[in-house]
C-alpha cells in the first residue's frame, strides 16, 4: 500500500511539474480560483491556442459545444513547530513535510449539462505522533458533481448541482473549504443556485463525510448535517451585503459544557467592500437551537476596517480587526452559550493559528505592502482574551482544547506574525511565514510549565 502511495505521489509530481513548465509564459482566460470549478475557459473557444491552452479548452464535438478542461495543483509545505499547544503535549521541536496533489477535469455538454471531477492526495511525513486530522488523506474524490442548467437568459441563470462538492461562502468565517490546512473539506448533497449581475442566492442540503487517512476510505454520513441559504447583493459604489441562514446537526458535539447532540441554527449578515481606498468587512451572526436537553443562545460580531493606498509607493494597506465570539456562561446549567464556528477557515488568525474563533475577544492590527509587483509582505499582531471566564480555549476548527472554568484569568496570549509571498507567475508561488505566540496569564495558569510557541512554514505551490 505504501508503495502504491509513493508511486501516485511521484506521478503527480512529474505530471504537474511538466504542465507547469509548459504553461510558463502562456496566456489563459483567467486567474486560478480557490474553487477550481468556478473557472471558465470558454473565452479560448474561437482563438488559436497553444498546447497549454488546448489543455484548458479541448473541443470534443465539431461545433465545440462539448469540451473538456483539465487542471491541477501540487503543493509542498515545510513545517517547523516549537511547543505546539504551548508545551501541553510535550512534543517540543517538531519538523515535518506536507504534500498535496490534485487533478481535475471539467466536461461541458453544451449549455445545459456539466460534470466536474477532482481527485486529491494529501500526505504528511515526519511529524511526531503522526498526522493530525488536517494533515493527511492519502487519496480521495474531492469533487464529483453534475450541474444542470435549468433556466438562463442574458443576465440570469438557475443551476442545480448534485453530488460531492466543496463549499465556500463569504470570508470563510462559517463555511469554508479550509485551504490553509493540508486537507480540504467537502460535502455530499444538492444545491440550487440563482445568479444575476447584482444578486445571487444558493440553497443547499448536505452531508459531511468522516475523513480517514487511507485510500478512498472516507465514510459517508447518512444524516443530513448541514443545510442553509446564502445570498449576496452587490452595490456598485457602496459595497456588498450577504444574508444567510445555516443549520447543522451533530450527534456528539464537544464543548466545555459537555458532550451531547447538537442542533444549531445560525442567522447572519455580512457587509463588505474589498476594492480601492477604504476597505471594510463587518459580520454579525446569532445562533439558537438545542444541546441535549438544554438550549443554545450564542453570537459573534466581527469588524475589519482599513485603507489601501493604491497610489503610494509599495501600495501599503493598514487594517484593524476585532472579533467578539460568545462563550458559555455556566458549565453546569445544561444550556449553552458557546458559539460554534461550523466549518471555519483554518487560517483566519494567521497561517498557523493556535486559538480558534470560540469564546474569544481579539484585537488584530495588520499591514501589507507590495515590495515588488509580485512580492507581498504582511505583518500582524493578535491580542487574545477569553470572552467568558466559565469557558475554555478551542482550536481553529472549533474543537474543544483546554478547559477554563477553574481559572479567573482572561488573557490567553499574543500572536506576532510575518508573511512573505512571491509569485513567480500565475502558476508558481512561494510563501514563507513566521508565527510567535507569547502565552498570557490564562495559559500560564492552566498549563504547568507552559512555553511560548514558535512556528515557521514555507510553501511552494504549482498550478495549471
Amino acid at each position: 500500500m505504501l508503495k502504491f502511495i509513493k508511486n501516485i505521489s511521484i506521478k503527480f509530481k512529474l505530471f504537474l511539474l511538466a504542465f507547469t513548465f509548459l504553461a510558463f509564459g502562456q496566456a489563459s482566460a483567467q486567474n486560478f480560483k480557490l474553487l477550481r470549478f468556478e473557472e471558465n475557459y470558454e473565452l479560448l473557444k474561437d482563438s488559436s491556442r497553444s498546447f497549454y491552452e488546448n489543455v484548458k479548452f479541448l473541443p470534443i464535438s465539431k461545433n465545440k459545444e462539448v469540451h473538456v478542461s483539465f487542471g491541477g495543483e501540487a503543493r509542498y509545505e515545510f513545517m517547523d513547530f516549537n511547543n505546539e499547544d504551548w508545551g501541553r503535549q510535550n512534543i517540543g521541536h517538531n519538523t515535518f513535510l506536507l504534500q498535496r496533489y490534485d487533478l481535475n477535469v471539467d466536461v461541458q455538454f453544451g449549455e445545459n449539462f456539466r460534470v466536474f471531477a477532482q481527485i486529491r492526495s494529501a500526505l504528511e511525513d515526519g511529524r511526531k505522533n503522526g498526522p493530525r486530522g488536517i494533515d493527511e488523506d492519502q487519496l480521495n474524490i474531492q469533487n464529483l458533481f453534475l450541474d444542470i442548467n435549468i433556466w438562463e437568459n442574458s443576465e440570469k441563470q438557475v443551476i442545480f448541482r448534485a453530488g460531492r462538492q466543496e463549499l465556500d461562502y463569504g470570508s470563510g468565517r462559517l463555511i469554508s473549504v479550509q485551504e490553509i490546512p493540508n486537507v480540504r473539506i467537502y460535502f455530499n448533497g444538492g444545491k440550487l443556485m440563482y445568479a444575476s449581475s447584482k444578486f445571487s442566492i444558493d440553497g443547499f442540503a448536505m452531508t459531511e463525510d468522516e475523513v480517514e487517512t487511507g485510500i478512498f476510505d472516507n465514510k459517508m454520513s447518512k444524516q443530513l448535517n448541514l443545510w442553509g441559504i446564502y445570498s449576496k447583493t452587490k452595490f456598485s459604489k457602496t459595497g456588498n451585503i450577504d444574508l444567510y441562514y445555516l443549520g447543522i446537526r451533530r450527534n456528539d458535539a464537544v464543548f466545555e459544557e459537555g458532550i451531547s447532540k447538537e442542533k444549531r441554527h445560525t442567522i447572519g449578515t455580512r457587509i463588505w467592500k474589498n476594492n480601492g481606498g477604504f476597505l471594510y468587512n463587518l459580520e454579525l451572526a446569532y445562533q439558537f437551537g438545542s444541546f441535549g436537553n438544554g438550549t443554545i443562545t450564542a453570537w459573534t460580531a466581527s469588524i475589519d476596517m482599513g485603507y489601501s493606498f493604491k497610489n503610494v509607493k509599495f501600495k501599503p494597506s493598514i487594517n484593524l480587526k476585532s472579533d467578539y465570539v460568545s462563550g458559555d456562561k455556566n458549565k453546569d446549567d445544561g444550556n449553552l452559550q458557546t458559539f460554534n464556528p461550523l466549518f471555519p477557515r483554518g487560517g483566519y488568525f494567521g497561517s498557523n493559528p493556535q486559538v480558534g474563533p470560540v469564546n474569544l475577544i481579539d484585537l488584530h492590527p495588520y499591514a501589507t505592502m507590495e515590495i515588488l509587483s509580485n512580492l507581498t509582505f504582511q505583518t500582524d499582531a493578535i491580542f487574545n482574551w477569553r470572552h467568558s471566564l466559565n469557558d475554555g480555549v478551542y482550536r481553529p476548527s472549533g474543537q474543544f482544547l483546554i478547559a477554563g472554568n477553574d481559572s479567573e484569568k482572561r488573557y490567553i496570549g499574543t500572536s506576532f506574525l510575518a508573511n512573505l509571498t512571491y509569485n513567480f507567475n500565475k502558476h508558481f508561488a512561494f510563501t514563507s511565514g513566521m508565527h510567535y505566540f507569547k502565552t498570557g496569564e490564562f495559559l500560564n495558569e492552566v498549563i504547568p510549565n507552559s512555553k511560548d510557541g514558535m512556528f515557521v512554514n514555507s510553501r511552494l505551490t504549482l498550478k495549471f
